[in-house]
């Protein structure tokens, strides 16, 4: 993530009785605006889908993962180009960005009627219901025999955590990131916000040709969210792993696409809420 993505500011730090004017480094947060063009040649239109609050860098993954995630788009041969309106249209906006699909794409747009507007703490807040996302998903009905042992995932947090840059010097982004199943870390990216973070993500990946990460581990620096869940089942994640506490919702979401939801992973502890069949566990009595 590049050095736009923090800013330098003057701070008064406040330690007990000492006090000290000092520079301090703070994660840049600005609205991303996301265009959609398709259409016939000489018939192109352009149409405003999304706003979200994000941190600067990998825009162009959030666009695309952002428009798969909410089944706009199915594939990632559907888009043909994702720049800024600095370059892509006739403005110079670098808080727009524009997605243009292949003339013979028909985006699937019913879900713009929403009016999208994201927060940095909100991603698909208002989704009508989990059946509305099963319709969307070209994964929801897969079947694996993905095994991850415990052990293996009381090391990913720590990995995690040594490939959080901006998160290192400011303290203030979230962070996900994707597995192999032998703990091998195969991305990672960070945002203000959570959703955003995920976006960037999958979007990475669906630009990658990797879709669906049904052989990967998707650990989230928080909390595990529906709309969080919601995307992983989108991309076809079958093992979700979160620092911090699931919602309700979230347990339901996964229980419905059978996906193994693990929550508190820290301190060489964790919860399983779901799909415990894919965690090995280790051989000891269970108390209750």
């Amino acid at each position: 993530m590049p050095a736009k993505s923090i800013l330098k500011l003057p701070v008064t730090k406040v330690y007990a009785d000492t006090i000290s004017e000092m520079d301090d480094s703070v994660a840049i947060e600005e609205p991303l605006e996301i265009r959609l063009e398709y259409g016939a040649m000489g018939q192109r239109q352009v149409q405003n889908v999304s706003v979200t609050m994000r941190t600067p860098g990998n825009d162009a993954e959030l666009a695309v993962g952002f428009l798969f995630t909410e089944g706009i788009i199915k594939q990632a041969d559907n888009v043909i180009n994702t720049d800024h309106c600095f370059i892509a249209c006739a403005e110079n906006k670098e808080n727009v960005i524009q997605v243009s699909l292949n003339e013979n794409i028909i985006p699937e747009l019913k879900n713009t009627e929403r009016n999208f507007y994201t927060t940095s703490s909100c991603g698909v807040c208002g989704k009508g219901s989990i059946d509305a996302i099963r319709t969307v998903s070209s994964f929801s009905q897969q079947t694996d025999d993905n095994i991850i042992s415990s052990e293996l995932l009381h090391q990913l947090p720590q990995i995690l955590s040594n490939h959080q840059e901006v998160f290192i010097t400011t303290g203030g982004l979230h962070a996900c990131a994707l597995f192999n199943l032998e703990g091998e870390l195969m991305l990672v990216r960070e945002d203000v916000g959570r959703h955003n973070a995920l976006d960037k993500l999958i979007g990475a990946a669906l630009n990658n040709g990797w879709l669906p990460l049904n052989q990967s581990v998707l650990l989230l620096s928080g909390r595990a969210s529906f709309e969080l869940v919601q995307k992983a089942a989108m991309a076809g994640i079958t093992i979700i792993a979160a620092v911090g506490a699931p919602s309700s919702l979230a347990v339901q979401l996964a229980e419905e696409f059978n996906i193994t939801l693990v929550g508190f992973l820290r301190n060489q502890r964790f919860n399983i809420y779901t799909a415990a069949h894919r965690i090995a566990l280790p051989v000891h009595e269970t108390t209750y």
